[in-house]
This record gives structure tokens, sequence and C-alpha cells, in this order.
């Protein structure tokens, strides 16, 4: 990277900065030296890298705003492009997400970005060779690796039980439905907020090494519905506006049938977006989107409320999992709500709980040290809610040892908590199968803690065995 600089400005940089890493595997860099500034990108995949350096020449071709491609390593993992400052169009609405009300200007720019997308998916696909790109369009294969990430790296962790049948049946709807209209535009593919730079006051696109031939519903879907970015309804409706305003310019518009297009490509992205969310946050433990969870998750309740009546399976589902707790948003709890304690009860095996709060902290207690009443035949039928195994526990009387130690330290948690005006503590039992030992003590610190605070509320979930209630 340093000997490209060198070739392409005569001399060595004097400074090189890493920027913080994303949510892929490659790397970026800010090279300065001699008054010139350009950004380094090393990859992992010299296709990858191929496919962002050929569709970046092609856009400069057609006047669309992306980054020039400076300079090219002879084996093709690293390249230096333009460097067009540090002015992230996410970072520059950041005072609105936080309010929850954009001002007239931070609508103004991503207006003007969206504005852009018409131009990206028409005059970029115009004499494009696809076979530059990673992927030849928008197929049956690329709906079913989405929505398999979707199942795989997000619904299964949510420990929902669900048909497996019955879900690939309307899978295999929404496809044919999402594959019904075909088109010769460019789809970027990951056209979001944090994608856009603002750049002597006009909004520039990149990242776009993923970009392939596809409909048009994906990207504006994709940039409105962004989970973290929390656009209020009104300017969901007005950026859809500024889009359709620049879109006939390249081709009649039927609101209604966009609308309807659009809006099955936004449940499309939800759900891929989601997958994407439990594989960087809940398997690479990436704070940034296991923190945005919650949002996608609100997005998708206001999808649900007009069902989905072609999908009646995945509907039911969707809604099952979108009223789970654990994916309501930490931002619609207010001080003044009081705080939420919430238990859990799990198997060991199967990794801790992850706290969906975004607050972090907590406690997770080890519970294999009690006697455990599953090594025994004539206990396995019952769990820790049942007599039989809570007169074992009790009886051997280790159980009662070690919650005595539990109640000393959340209690004095829950109690500095309550002075703070803190409002979430989460704290987890685990034992070997997530039945018996770890959900007798789930029960009693629950009950224990509303005894002794009954402004508190207490919610208990004993994940292994899908019961989730309020005390």
């Amino acid at each position: 990277m340093k000997s490209l600089f060198k070739s392409l400005t005569g001399q060595e940089p004097v400074q090189v900065t890493e920027f913080s890493g994303s949510g892929s595997n490659r790397r970026y860099f800010r090279l300065q030296g001699g008054g010139k500034s350009v950004i380094g990108v090393i990859g992992t995949s010299k296709e990858e890298n191929l496919a962002f350096i050929n569709l970046s020449r092609h856009f400069r071709e057609k006047d669309i705003p992306v980054p020039a491609v400076l300079a090219v390593s002879p084996d093709g993992l690293t390249y230096l492009q333009e460097d067009l400052g540090d002015n992230i169009l996410f970072n520059m609405v950041s005072a609105g997400r936080t309010l929850g009300a954009y001002n007239a200007q931070e609508e103004a720019m991503l207006c003007d970005a969206i504005g852009q997308l018409p131009k990206l998916q028409f005059e970029g696909a115009d004499g494009l060779d696809w076979s530059t790109c990673l992927w030849s369009g928008f197929d049956g294969r690329m709906v079913d690796f989405d929505l398999n990430y979707f199942k795989y790296c997000f619904l299964k962790t949510t420990g929902l039980e669900f048909n497996e049948t019955l879900l690939q049946d309307d899978f295999d709807k929404l496809k044919a439905n999402l594959l019904a209209e075909d088109s010769n535009t460019f789809m970027h593919r990951d056209f979001q907020a944090r994608n856009i730079m603002v750049y002597d006051g006009k909004p520039w696109i990149i990242d776009f090494q993923g970009g392939r031939r596809g409909p048009i519903y994906y990207d504006v879907a994709s940039f409105i519905w962004q989970a973290s970015s929390r656009f209020p309804q009104p300017l969901k409706e007005k950026l859809i506006r500024a889009y359709l305003d620049k879109l006939r310019k390249y081709r009649n518009v039927d609101e209604e049938h966009f609308m309807q297009r659009l809006r099955l490509f936004v449940l499309f992205r939800t759900l891929q977006v989601l997958g994407c969310y439990g594989f960087r946050g809940y398997f690479e433990k990436k704070q940034y989107f296991i923190d945005s969870v919650p949002f996608a998750m609100e997005n998708l309740r206001g999808l649900l409320e007009k069902p989905f009546t072609d999908y009646p399976y995945l509907n039911s589902l969707l809604n099952q999992m979108a009223a789970l707790p654990r994916f309501q948003p930490a931002s619609s709890k207010k001080a003044d709500d009081g705080l939420e304690v919430h238990i859990f009860s799990f198997s060991l095996k199967k990794g801790a709980p992850e706290d969906s709060s975004g607050n972090g902290g907590g406690y997770v207690f080890d519970c294999r040290a009690i006697h455990n009443p599953g090594r025994y035949e004539r206990y396995r039928q019952f769990n820790g809610t049942d007599k039989e195994v809570i007169d074992f526990l009790e009886d051997d009387g280790e159980v009662t040892v070690f919650l005595d130690s539990v109640y000393k330290i959340v209690d004095a948690h829950v109690k500095r908590f309550l002075e703070r005006g803190f409002t979430h503590l989460q704290v987890s039992f685990g034992c070997t199968g997530g039945q018996h030992r770890s959900v007798y003590c789930a029960e009693h610190l629950g009950a224990h803690i509303k005894e002794l605070f009954p402004e508190v509320k207490v919610h208990v979930t004993h994940r292994e065995m899908k019961i989730d209630k309020v005390l």
C-alpha cells in the first residue's frame, strides 16, 4: 500500500491512519504525504476488489459521483482511491436520529442522497459489462441465500419453535414474487446512509463492490428502512417522494404498483439485515450489530401492522418473533418507566442469552456446582418449577446456600440501580440442560426481587423451555 502511494505521488507517506473496522473484512487506511491524501484499501478477495475497481471506472465515465481508483497492486488485493474526506451522511444526520426528528437541512441531505439512486440504477447499468460484478444478478439463488441467512443466523437464535416445511413453502412463494418483475438496472445491494459521503456539498456513493443487476426496489428499501437510521414515517414518505421525482426521468411510474412492490422488498431486505445482524452480532460478537437488532425489529413490527396474507405461516412466525421482549428497543424505555430486571434460565451448552437492552452488564451464574436432579431418571421428566425437583433441591440444601450468595449480590445491585434511575438489569442462570437447577434459581430470584422491591418489573424467561412471563 505504501509502495502504491510512492509510485503515485513520488514519495513515501508521512502518516498512515487505519479506520475502525466495519462489517466486512476489508481494511481502510488514510495515507498522507506531500500535501496529498488518498484512501488505501486492503481486501481479502481479489474478485471483490476488481469488482469495485471496474465498477468505479464505469460509473466515473457516466458522471456518477463515486471515488476514483488511483492505483492498483499487481496482485489486485490492494488499491488506492480518491479521498472524499470524513463526512459520512449517517454521522452528519446523527442529531436527528438521536432526537427522533430530523431538521430541514438533514432531510435535504437525505433527499439529495436518495435522489442520486435512479442515476446509479439506470445510467450505471447502461453499457455495463455485468460479468465484472461479483454476482450475475438478483436471482433465485441470491434470494435463497438471504432467506436462509435469516433463518439460520437469526431466527434459530431466538429459540422459537417452527415448522421448517411450512416456512419453506412461504419462502418459495416470497421468492417467486420477488423475481416476478425483471429489470436491467444496477442494484447497489447496500445503499444506505453509511455508504454515502458528502463531499463538495453533494452526495458520493461508496462501497458498491457487491453491486449487481437487480430490481430498483431493493436499494430504496435498503436506504429508507435502514434499521439504525430510524427514520420517522413522514420522513420515509418524503424520501420515497424524492426518489420517485428522480425516477420519472427514466421510466413512467405507477405509484400504486411501485408501493406494492416496495413493501415486498422492504420485508425481504429486513429479513436479510436480521440475518446479517445475527451473524455479525451473535456469532462474530460485534456490538454495533447486536445494538441494531431492536431497531430492525421495530421496522419489522411496522411492516406487520398490515399482514402479509400471501405468506400466512411466515407472517405468524414473524409476529411471534417481533413480540419477544428481548427485541424491544432500549430507546422505548425511559427512566420514569422504572427498573426492569430480566432473569433468564438457559443451557450452558447453547451459550448465554444476549442482552438486547443496549446497556450490557448484569450477571451470569453457573449452577452446575449444585447437585443435579437431571442425573436421575425419575426427575428427567420434570423441570425446576415442578414440586418433585423443588423438593429434591431444597432437601439437598446446596441450592439454598448458592442463592443466598446470589441474593446479596443482586439485591445490592437493584438497590443502587433504583437510586440512580437505571432501567434495566439482566441476570442469567445456566446449567447443563437449562431445565432444572437454572429454572429453579431463576424462579426463586424473581420471586425474591418482587417481594423485596415491589416497584421493580420482574421478567423471567426460561429460554430452553420457551417460557416467557412477567411477575
